[in-house]
């Protein structure tokens, strides 16, 4: 096997910042809010991986006023409300982009697109990159909570039809229901977390029950950044998945605002 064919292409993209616009609120589920952007500052957006992220910047709360970083300072502004999401769907044509938003209990990012009307204008930057996974593996893992379903479902619906995939994902009751459409061979468990965010070990347990059909696997995890690493470490020693067929993302960190991390 050439394994020099399976390095993931890494592609870099100019960083700028937009303003893009409401057009469209959709909801998906009772704590899923589908929102589309337009503006002419997409006309040059691009982004290559399901897994690609921008950054959102958010008036402050109670206001309309938008506070966009500079980006040649060290640190940004105090003032600047930022968080990072999965640009879901993208169409160059009609420069629409959508963006699904988990909505928890409290947070500016959630009181904002809980209550998001079109017209409404966010700040953007990126994506600075996309990692694009070769599509030859034996078999495909996608493991995530309610923050990678973006992600996940965009991964799912842009997959070759027949690509061997087996999914794992734990929500709350509320997103149980978030659709998940896909041409691949998949096999989806899903399960509803039975404690709070971040304690749980659903997932886990639904990994120890599935039958792996080859170490030719190339698995995706996002979610807590604990459980990530957590889920990563039990594929290496446990499933003799080498690492480097492994991405984990940390998408959010217990009991701390904006601490997701890439998971070394």
């Amino acid at each position: 096997m050439n394994y020099h064919s399976r390095t993931p292409l890494r592609v870099r993209h100019p960083l700028r910042l937009r303003r893009i616009h409401v057009a469209d609120v959709i909801p998906l589920s009772h704590g899923m809010q589908r929102i589309v952007f337009t503006g002419e500052d997409l006309r040059d957006f691009a982004t290559a991986a399901a897994d690609d992220h921008v950054k959102l910047f958010f008036p402050q709360p109670g206001t309309t006023t938008l506070t966009l970083p500079d980006l040649n300072a060290d640190r940004p502004a105090p003032d600047v409300i930022a968080r990072d999401y999965t640009p879901r769907r993208f169409d160059p044509d009609t420069r629409e982009l959508t963006i699904d938003f988990v909505l928890h209990e409290t947070g500016p990012a959630t009181c904002w697109a809980a209550r998001a009307r079109p017209g409404q204008t966010l700040g953007m930057g990126g994506p600075k990159g996309s990692h694009i996974v070769p599509d030859d593996y034996a078999h495909y893992l996608l493991i995530g909570d309610d923050s990678a379903l973006p992600a996940l479902a965009r991964r799912l619906a842009e997959m070759a039809p027949g690509t061997p995939t087996t999914v794992i994902v734990e929500t709350a009751r509320a997103n149980e229901d978030y659709p998940l459409h896909t041409c691949a061979q998949a096999i989806i468990h899903r399960c509803c977390r039975d404690r709070a965010a971040g304690e749980s070990h659903e997932l886990d347990r639904l990994l120890r029950r599935v039958a792996l059909p080859s170490t030719d696997t190339y698995a995706w995890i996002a979610g807590e950044i604990d459980t990530a690493r957590r889920l990563r470490d039990y594929l290496v020693t446990d499933e003799a998945i080498p690492r480097a067929q492994i991405r984990a993302a940390g998408y959010w960190r217990l009991n701390a605002a904006g601490g997701g991390a890439r998971i070394n």
